[in-house]
């Protein structure tokens, strides 16, 4: 009897793990915008029975839910309509779009510091102060003497001339500024790692101590410029031996 009992126990025990088990399903699937084009990230999914998740960078996500459950998706506190687990279709693909506008920026292309480019772009910026040329004496306009004991054409020629020099000292650093970009262009940190086979520290310091002159970076062939990189190289070498 007492045999009987307990298999009538252990009978009922296996079907109630076994429709337990077939209970359970596991739903996963992705969420897109509304246009069913961008996947959405850290979406919330939720359901009835207390799982939660979020969906990832690719807009999926997988929970874990039972048969008489409801799955919901809440997003920037937006939570949709609840989906019975029952009415899914299929388990494995549950996608879904949200009235999610997503803001698409326009291709943006980087392209890389061209000299030429940048120096062409430089002189159209500051087309005035690099073409620049202080006035004759003689074409200053003269307006008459005036009252007052004030001598208006002497306050207009003070005044010209402090125009004048300030814009020849912007000419000059624009100048200067073209030709040092000119020297790092051929005097490169490539081109000198390459030919010497310096690195960090060492590299810095010989860019310092032998960097040309823009005579030398602008009359000089590329062969010669490199010659004299070398030569430079050696007298590095050897300072280094003291």
């Amino acid at each position: 009897m007492k045999t009987a009992y307990l298999h009538i126990t252990i009978v009922a025990v296996f079907l109630i793990l076994s429709h337990t088990a077939t209970a359970q399903y596991k739903i996963q699937g992705n969420v897109y915008d509304s246009s069913r084009t961008y996947p959405l990230e850290a979406v919330s999914v939720m359901a009835t029975n207390g799982n939660g998740t979020a969906t990832d960078a690719n807009g999926h996500y997988i929970i874990n839910v039972g048969e008489k459950d409801s799955i919901w998706f809440s997003y920037l506190g937006k939570p949709t309509v609840k989906f019975p687990v029952l009415k899914i279709n299929d388990v494995n693909r549950f996608d879904i779009s949200l009235q999610v506008n997503i803001t698409v920026l326009k291709e943006v292309k980087v392209l890389p510091r061209n000299y030429k480019f940048d120096s062409i772009q430089n002189r159209l910026d500051y087309a005035k102060a690099f073409n620049f040329q202080r006035p004759n004496a003689g074409t200053m306009t003269s307006m008459g003497p005036s009252g007052a004991g004030i001598d208006i054409d002497e306050v207009i020629r003070a005044f010209q001339f402090r125009k004048n020099k300030s814009m020849e000292r912007f000419q000059q650093r624009l100048l200067r500024e073209e030709r040092d970009k000119f020297i790092d262009h051929r005097f490169s940190k490539q081109l000198v790692r390459r030919l010497t086979n310096l690195s960090g520290e060492a590299l810095d310091k010989f860019m310092q101590l032998y960097r040309p002159s823009y005579e030398l970076t602008l009359y000089t062939s590329d062969y010669d410029f490199q010659l004299y990189i070398k030569e430079s190289f050696k007298e590095y070498e050897r300072q280094k031996g003291f």
